[in-house]
């Protein structure tokens, strides 16, 4: 067995062991501890649990390869990613928290004194949920492939397995534990490579820093500088400029990214978690250092990346590089499907370029280019082994959490809240794990059959959240007279001009083998694409909403009150009376 193969059967071995162990110490004695883990989770581990279950493989993988590939108009993902987690911090966390309940739609039901409400918000959660999950089963697929050099199915496979045991067994509590050990061991695979490489391009070690300074050959050239001096050769956009189909879509992708976080579930669940309000608000600041501990690298990896793949490929001294000569890296990721090389010229020599007709690169996986660049860049066999247990640790932890979402919306919010209603304790926890099995089965074969790559089903799942959870969470909390009736036509209005408008334009992630970006432009609305409509459903829903009240008696007293009583701060006393 050579090193590497070595040195990462140790890094993901032994982090799955250790992910078992907390498992079976953390295992669900009742359905509190299987949704909620028993609400006694403090803010600093419930801010390390949210990191990890907020860095998906989508911010794990996927980010850093898209802002590699789309320069500059991948900062949106940075800006919606984190603007949206201040936004649910902010704005609906701490008064769901007060309310008190498991999960977001019985939240929706008790505002909405609405059992149709907690039904359409199920099914929007799945939707939303089932769409991003794709994304995490991907990146299982892609990490497992490469480096453990199995099938992608059967990696994808295993990684079900591990999800399996310790979700069904652990629900809530075993998972909160088991991300905050995957938040540990992300962080560190995350941030070490980084370092290396900035120290080797830049002489800088801190990549935040690394990415604006000057190259460290003694050239002066900014990294920055000469990233785009070598794009724009080929015939690709410059880096520092280019942007995702213009202003407005930038924009409108941003924002259905950005009310999208602030409408996903899986995330809301964490904050039902820690015993107080203060303890919530505390929760999210914590968790917002530990997300921005990756994020603020993520820039800098995805242009070190680009940067190290293009001198490879294509050399400064403009002597392209002899496929016969390819390095090792190159060979192994060949042997996965997301790279491929087709000699159309017949020179021997790898050609990559903007050019569709004379590119010889006819696949780059964006998804490859974390979990490659320290191979590229020639780091110890260790690093690329820790970079493969953070890849699988940041699929698995948010894979966790969202089948947990699905699981509690079926067995808690659709079984015993509208159809068993005398449903007992432990049949509720046992229909959670059934449900639970037959969601990561149906995840699995979906990854198998994955959509695109994942960073772009993942934005897809954010936009079907923004147009139908986060404006009915958003009315609830703060418009009092907002009555069920008009959130359930919201809710189903948003989401279905969404999928709408997704499904009518050909070439979006639901068909292998398209463009991320789908029909670049054609008929779409004001230049809107896809990705970017769930900022319009959620106009939408939030219109047709205000619509319908106008049309109604307003929300009864008692409702009024509830909402009343959720945004008064606990102590408070009466001063809301003057």
């Amino acid at each position: 067995m050579d090193e590497l193969k070595l040195y990462t059967y140790i890094a993901v071995f032994g982090t799955f062991a250790l992910y078992f162990g907390i498992a079976w110490w953390a295992r669900a004695g009742s359905t509190s501890d299987f949704y909620v883990a028993g609400g006694g989770i403090t803010p600093f581990q419930n801010g390390m649990a949210i990191g990890a279950d907020w860095m998906s493989a989508a911010s794990f993988i996927s980010m850093a390869g898209l802002i590699a590939f789309l320069g500059y108009g991948g900062s949106v993902f940075l800006m919606g990613w984190t603007g949206g987690y201040v936004l649910l911090a902010m704005l609906l966390a701490p008064y769901m928290r007060k309310h008190g309940k498991f999960t977001v739609p019985e939240f929706i039901s008790d505002r909405y004194y609405s059992k149709t409400a907690r039904i359409v918000a199920v099914v929007c959660l799945i939707i939303a949920s089932v769409t991003y999950v794709i994304g995490q089963m991907k990146g299982v697929g892609v990490a497992f492939s490469r480096f453990l050099e199995v099938d992608y199915d059967l990696g994808l496979v295993i990684g079900m397995v591990v999800v399996w045991v310790y979700a069904v067994l652990g629900g809530m509590k075993g998972i909160t534990y088991t991300q905050i050990a995957q938040y540990v061991v992300m962080i560190f695979a995350y941030t070490i490579p980084a370092v290396f490489i900035s120290l080797q391009l830049t002489g800088n070690p801190i990549p935040q820093l690394g990415l604006g300074s000057t190259l460290a050959d003694g050239s002066g050239v900014y990294l920055l500088d000469k990233l785009d001096m070598v794009v724009t050769d080929l015939g690709f956009k410059e880096y520092t400029t280019a942007n995702m189909g213009g202003t407005l879509n930038m924009f409108a992708y941003t924002m259905s990214l950005m009310i999208g976080t602030a409408g996903l579930p899986h995330v809301i669940m964490r904050f039902f978690t820690v015993p107080s309000v203060q303890a919530a608000r505390q929760s999210a600041g914590y968790a917002l250092v530990c997300i921005a501990l990756l994020y603020t690298v993520a820039p800098a990896v995805g242009a070190m990346a680009r940067f190290n793949l293009m001198n490879t490929i294509e050399p400064a001294a403009g002597e392209n590089l002899v496929y016969d000569e390819r390095p090792q890296w190159f060979k192994d990721w060949e042997k996965t499907g997301l790279l491929k090389f087709e000699d159309k010229n017949g020179d021997g020599k790898v050609q990559y370029t903007a050019n569709a007709e004379t590119n010889e690169m006819v696949k780059v996986d964006r998804d490859i280019m974390v979990l490659a660049n320290p191979a590229i860049a020639n780091l110890p066999n260790w690093v690329i082994a820790l970079v493969a247990a953070g890849g699988l640790a940041a699929a698995l932890s948010t894979a966790a959490g969202l089948l947990l979402a699905i699981s509690s919306s079926v067995s808690h919010d659709l079984m015993k809240g509208v159809f068993v209603p005398d449903m007992s304790e432990k049949n509720e926890l046992l229909a959670g794990r059934v449900t639970m099995t037959i969601a990561i089965l149906f995840a699995g074969y979906l990854g198998m059959n994955p959509p695109g790559f994942a960073a772009g089903t993942v934005a897809l799942a954010f936009g079907l959240a923004a147009s139908s959870i986060f404006p009915a969470l958003m009315m609830g909390i703060f418009s009092k007279k907002m009555t069920g009736q008009a959130a359930v036509w919201g809710m189903i209005s948003g989401i279905g001009v969404t999928m709408l408008y997704v499904f009518q334009h050909k070439g979006i992630m639901f068909i292998p083998g398209t463009s991320f970006l789908g029909d670049m432009g054609a008929n779409w609305f004001f230049g809107i694409s896809p990705n970017a409509f769930g900022a319009v459903g959620a106009l939408v829903n939030f219109g047709v909403a205000f619509a319908i009240l106008k049309m109604t008696a307003p929300a009864p007293d008692h409702i009024q009150d509830l909402v009343e009583n959720m945004r008064i701060p606990t102590g408070a006393g009466a001063a809301h009376d003057h």
